[in-house]
This record gives C-alpha cells, structure tokens and sequence, in this order.
C-alpha cells in the first residue's frame, strides 16, 4: 500500500483522526468495551471472549462508532497474543486485520475519492490565484512556482504567496498539475493557458484525469493515468 493508504488503515481500524480521551465499560454479561472519546465521534472497541491455545490466544474484536446502533461502519478483527514469561504479548499489526488485501482496495478507493475531489478543489486554486497573478503583475507567470509563497519578505512577482509550496511544486494529495500558456503571448487579459492534473500514481492515488480548458471549465476523464482533453466531462 501507499503511504497514505497505509496512514488510511490505522484511521480507519480506529475510526478518529485525533487524539481522544480513554474510558472503559463492563456490561452485565461481563463483556468490556474500551472507547476512545473525541470532540468529533467516540469510538467503541468491544472485546469478546478469547480463544486460548496453549501459549496463543485469540482475541475477537469489534471497532465501531459509539452512535452506529446498526454496525454498518463497524470493523471486525481478531487479535493475536502470545505468552511469555507469563504475560500475553501481541503478535504483530497484521494479525489486526484478516482479510488486509480486501481491505486494502477499499481504502484505495476511499484514497482515490478524496484525492480526486482535492484534485478539482487544487484546479480552481490554482486557476484563482493565475488570475489573480495577471491582474497584479498584468501577465501570466512562467512557472507555478511563482505562485508560492516568498521564503523572505514580501511577495512579488517571482514568489507571488497566492498558493502553498506544495501546489507551486506542481503537487499535492496524490496528484500532479501542469500549467501550459498556450500561444507565445503571456501578457494581459488576452493571454491564455491551460492547467491538467494527473494522478502520480495511476489507480492508487486516483483514477481521473483533469483538464482546464482556455474557457475555464474543467473536465475530468480516465486516461490511464495521461494528461486529460477539453472533450471529457465538465465537472463541478
């Protein structure tokens, strides 16, 4: 898995993306929940009845939402100790997770959804902060770079401190842009150029590629992982 999936497999075996505060409950029948409280959600961990094995010993566990009466979002694993020197001890991470391959292709999926949704969100800023860039500086800018932020000082024309490092590097959230002035002429209203942004890894960090035209509507498309055309799809 990507870095970023691998990231996505820990967030989601405990369901929070913050720290949160501990607590325990043991109900009637003597089953302990363990849950970790957010401002955002509360996590419950419910552990079953272990199976013991010599010095092996496996542990059921549901991860859920607290609030999910249903299930639907919980995650079902079992975990494996072993004891030495009479403590139990844990295995190893992956016992965590049984059927990680299954689960690995449904948080790329969920990785691809939001990086193509970033994707689209960096196209319009990046398209802002061009055109804001021409009327401060009555021309388009040579390179992306100039779009980012000055290391020292105030902003001008060569680090204008309209987007982030990383979008003046040309990359963030799993995909790449390119930025094209179509035609020699750079300077004033008249000028005009082209933005893309393509997956840096093509089926992991997404699928779609995205294109701006010189009318400004962008469209997205598969293209295997190639720069995208005016003929896909407007999207929003």
């Amino acid at each position: 898995m990507t870095p970023l999936a691998q990231a996505t497999l820990l967030k989601r075996f405990v369901l929070l993306n913050q720290t949160g505060n501990p607590r325990a409950e043991t109900d009637a029948s003597g089953n302990l929940s363990i849950f970790c409280v957010t401002q955002d959600a509360t996590t419950q961990l419910q552990i079953g009845q272990p199976e013991v094995r010599d010095n092996v010993a496996y542990l059921p566990l549901v991860v859920k939402d607290a609030t999910d009466t249903t299930d639907s979002n919980s995650r079902r694993v079992i975990m494996g100790l072993i004891r030495e020197n009479g403590q139990w001890k844990l295995l190893s991470l992956g016992l965590l997770l049984l059927d990680l391959p299954t689960l690995a292709e449904e948080w790329d999926r969920a990785e691809i959804q939001s990086n193509e949704k970033s994707a689209i969100a960096s196209m319009k800023e990046l398209a802002a902060a061009l055109e804001k860039y021409r009327v401060t500086y009555a021309r388009l800018p040579q390179s992306l770079s100039e779009l980012g932020p000055p290391s020292a000082g105030a902003p001008k024309s060569d680090h204008a401190g309209l987007v982030d490092a990383d979008l003046a590097a040309g990359h963030k959230d799993g995909y790449l842009f390119r930025y094209v002035i179509v035609g020699a002429n750079e300077v004033g209203a008249p000028a005009i150029y082209q933005l893309a942004g393509i997956p840096l890894e093509y089926g992991r960090t997404g699928t779609r590629s995205f294109f701006r035209d010189g009318s400004g509507d962008v469209h997205g498309g598969d293209h295997q992982g190639a720069v995208g055309t005016s003929k896909d799809p407007k999207v929003e």
